[in-house]
Order: C-alpha cells, then structure tokens, then sequence
C-alpha cells in the first residue's frame, strides 16, 4: 500500500520494473490479453511469446479489466483501512480501463479519484510513480491525483514502429491513419497528443528514423531535469544504444528506465517499437 491513507492503482500498461512499483506500493491490475483465442492477463503471457506471435501474423488481442476486477482490487485497498483511492491509467483514447475504473469507483466503500493519464507505458508510470511518491508523503487523494495528472500532463511520448500494420490492425492507429498509404517505404515516426497517437515524421531508413528519434527526444529535454523511460519491443540492443546516446547527450537527466513492453502494448506497435517518454521534474 502507497501509505497508511492513500492507496494508488495503476494498471500492467504502466510498464514499472516490479522492485520499483512494490517499493512505492503501487497496487497494479492487469489488463487481458488473447493469443489465438486462450485469454489471460498480460502477467500471465510472456513478451517473447507474444512477439512470437506477432511475428507470425497470429491474432493477438488485448481487452480491459473488468469493473469487477477494479471493484475488487477498492474493497480490499478499503478493507485494509486507507480512507481513499487514486485509480491511475492508461489513456481513455486508447482503451476502456479507465470507464471500467470509474464504474467500480461508483460502488467502493471509500472515495476512489481515476485519473486518466492521456498516456500509455512509462509515461502512465511515471505519473503512478509520482502519485505514489506524493501518498508516501502524506498529502491527501486530492493532491495525490493532482500530482498524477500534472506529470503526465507534462511528459512527452516520441516511438517508431517498423511497421504501422499492427496499429492498424489494432485499430489504435488514430491519425496517423494519414500516413498509411504513403508508408510502404516510409519508417514512420509517432508521439501521443490528447490521448491519442499522432504522426510526427516519415523517414525513409529505419537507421534515419532512430537518429531522428534521438535529434527530438534531446530537444525535448533540452537543459531542464528530467526523467526518461525508453522502451522497446524485441529491440534490446537499439535501447541499451539509445540509452548510452541520450546520457551523454542531455545534461540533467535523474532517472533513466529502460525496459521491454509487455504484450497488450506489444499487440498494437510489433516487434521492433522503440519509444521515449521525456518526464520533466515537476
């Protein structure tokens, strides 16, 4: 529990490393993800065997939790004695959870704050993070969702994809629809605005797109402290790159997290997605 009066929720997109999320409290519900039909929740399902899958094109689905899982999870944060909830998640755009929170929260025992983050992956945990730093703290729900809002509010998400085909099969391709039919030899580069995966930039080589990349997280940054979370998927070697890149690169950088995506995030961006989230200290 994130203190003796607050609890903070978050859900698996969060994408946390688990010592790092159990040290801060975070209660963390998974979100459901179907590989040729057998459903289970996304801790359940390796990333490697959801890569596997992807690679070969076999259906890969993804659901939210259930509001009963959500009213669950607030009876026993309630039954535990905390007086409140802040309920923080992925964004609304992109999937039901935070509607399924929200049904829950109507019905718990104890008043529960859902935050939706506008975000996904790191930037979602990193605004958990610092909602559970904030209850660790002892300020009351209200700031602790406020704190939430703020650094997700702040925080930048820039990725490239190898391809836009899983988005788009997915149907989380948002408007970067626009880039689908001149894309074929294009690597396409995308951020999240208002909750949603926007387009940013065509680059002809994937090697062209990663240094593209690189040139916007930096300037992004600028000289300002901050946090940055570079995730991956099936690209191990183009993280660890990237991460010894931007160290020497951007002069005030307090935290650095670099980790795979698990499969529900996995399902719509494929093998390949190379992503930053740029946090600013708050």
């Amino acid at each position: 529990m994130a203190s003796a009066d607050v609890a903070v929720v978050t859900d698996s997109t969060a994408y946390l490393p688990a010592e790092l999320a159990e040290r801060h409290g975070l209660i963390i519900v998974p979100l459901q993800i179907a590989v040729g039909g057998t459903v289970r929740d996304e801790n359940d399902i390796t990333v490697a065997e959801a890569a596997q899958a992807l690679k070969e094109w076999r259906p890969v689905t993804t659901s939210r939790p259930a509001p009963s899982r959500f009213a669950d999870v607030y009876a026993e944060a309630g039954d535990s004695g905390v007086s409140a909830i802040v309920s923080v998640h992925l964004s609304a755009e992109m999937s039901g959870t935070v509607e399924a929170a929200r049904l829950a929260a109507e019905s718990a025992l104890v008043p529960v704050h859902v935050v939706d983050s506008g975000t996904i992956g790191l930037g979602l945990g990193l605004a958990a993070l610092t909602a559970a730093a904030a209850a660790l703290r002892g300020e009351p729900a209200e700031a602790v969702a406020a704190a939430a809002d703020a650094r997700a509010t702040a925080s930048r998400s820039l990725f490239y994809v190898d391809t836009l085909e899983h988005l788009r099969r997915g149907g989380r391709i948002g408007a970067a629809q626009s880039l689908l039919g001149s894309a074929l030899m294009m690597k396409p580069l995308l951020g999240i605005s208002a909750g949603r995966i926007t387009p940013l930039e065509k680059v002809r080589t994937a090697n062209r797109a990663l240094t593209r990349l690189e040139e916007l997280v930096v300037a992004e940054a600028g000289d300002r402290p901050v946090d940055l979370g570079i995730q991956h998927l099936a690209a191990a070697s183009r993280a660890e790159a990237l991460s010894a890149r931007l160290r020497s690169r951007i002069p005030h950088i307090e935290d650095i997290y670099v980790g795979e995506v698990g499969p529900v995030i996995g399902a719509h961006v494929g093998p390949g997605m190379l992503g930053v989230v740029v946090a600013p200290q708050l």
